[in-house]
């Protein structure tokens, strides 16, 4: 009889959301990397606070360039249950924008707004959030 990892079921899975102003570049590349890094170990959500039309476009090459496609992603607005439903929030430069709610864990992420900027200056960017991002999953898992 061989033995089996327990299967974790959804509910149990750790809880992210990933939020910055547009949501269409810091929190994108976030919310990929720890989808892409955590392998169905946790739930990955990201939201802006005020979203913009499509996710930048030099996000999405920088993001190509290491193998990760969120060409398909679209901006999605920060609500009340999708900070409620998290157990890490991850603020990106959404200031005052983001509802609080107690017994959550916030951390800012300092980091450059990638918006209107190409893919030269999105790569730094890039890739500070994935150190962040395997730093993150590393309490998590």
């Amino acid at each position: 009889m061989t033995e089996h990892a327990p299967v974790a079921h959804e509910e149990d899975l750790p809880q992210v959301l990933f939020v910055c102003v547009h949501n269409a570049g810091r929190s994108q590349m976030a919310a990929a990397f720890l989808e892409h890094l955590g392998t169905g170990r946790v739930r990955v959500r990201s939201a802006g606070s005020a979203p913009a039309d499509a996710v930048n476009p030099a996000v999405v090459a920088a993001m190509a360039e290491v193998g990760i496609d969120i060409a398909a992603n679209s901006p999605k607005v920060l609500t009340e249950d999708a900070v409620k439903a998290s157990d890490v929030v991850i603020t990106m430069g959404c200031g005052d924008a983001c509802p609080f709610f107690p017994g959550k864990r916030y951390l800012d992420w300092v980091l450059p707004d990638p918006a209107g900027q190409g893919v030269e200056a999105v790569r730094p960017i890039r890739d500070r959030i994935r150190r962040h991002v395997e730093e993150l999953l590393a309490e998590l898992v």
